[in-house]
């Protein structure tokens, strides 16, 4: 297969990235560390082609990904986190979670859609962190929250073309994003998990890879909850 990775300098696209290229499939890793790009090209000189990428920039977002049309599967995987200081309250700080996490991704998506073909898969990666209110969580949450809501309507439009819309929904995962968390994180698992889970979520063509399986369940099963339980739990939980 061919596939097209952003965010594939760090975390969760890296790791996905990595065991694409050792199964011999083809990977064009995107993001904008250009000395990890090297990396991955050295480790994988046949399997991995780099594309410097900045999702912000959108020139340089439809430049880089629009000439791509042979792709079998799109995982936007770019991301950032940002915790709110209520005390210090800043709208610029929802600005830039949001321009990577919802207005990056749908760069990505204009630039790719026109030449995704029938049978394509399309897979956005989001959060758990969308199904609770979760202290401080307002921007990051909010954004995977909108990220969601994106996907499921694309899934609707893009039916008919017969593309794929799949979303990806982990917990905890062992990454530099999470590395600089100050509160505890249950169940976190290691990138390698997550890698190993998305594919077979992909493969199998899961409309929601939720992981770990008994976080995410929890998760979901309380976001059923009235509104003023969750926030009341949410309390409890921090």
């Amino acid at each position: 297969m061919n596939i097209l990775i952003t965010g594939a300098t760090s975390g969760i696209g890296k790791q996905v990235a990595l065991d694409y290229a050792a199964e011999g499939h083809t990977v064009i890793a995107c993001g904008r560390n250009t000395d990890v790009l090297a990396e991955l090209e050295q480790r994988f000189p046949e399997n991995i082609a780099a594309q410097r990428l900045d999702v912000t920039d959108a020139d340089q977002t439809m430049q880089a990904l629009s000439s791509y049309t042979d792709i079998d599967v799109v995982i936007m995987s770019a991301g950032v986190c940002e915790y709110v200081d209520i005390d210090r309250f800043e709208a610029a700080m929802f600005e830039r979670v949001f321009n990577v996490n919802v207005f990056g991704m749908m760069r990505c998506v204009e630039a790719l859609l026109p030449n995704l073909k029938r049978g394509s898969q399309l897979v956005l990666v989001g959060s758990t962190a969308r199904l609770l209110p979760f202290t401080r969580a307002e921007a990051y949450g909010g954004s995977k929250a909108a990220m969601q809501y994106i996907a499921r309507t694309l899934q609707v439009d893009l039916q008919p073309r017969g593309i794929c819309v799949q979303t990806v929904s982990p917990g905890f995962v062992e990454t530099p994003m999470t590395d600089a968390n100050d509160f505890e994180m249950p169940m976190r698992v290691s990138v390698e998990f997550a890698s190993d889970r998305i594919r077979k979520g992909i493969r199998k063509k899961a409309t929601d890879i939720t992981f770990p399986t008994t976080f995410g369940l929890f998760l979901k099963l309380m976001s059923r909850l009235p509104q003023a339980w969750q926030v009341a739990l949410s309390k409890r939980m921090t």
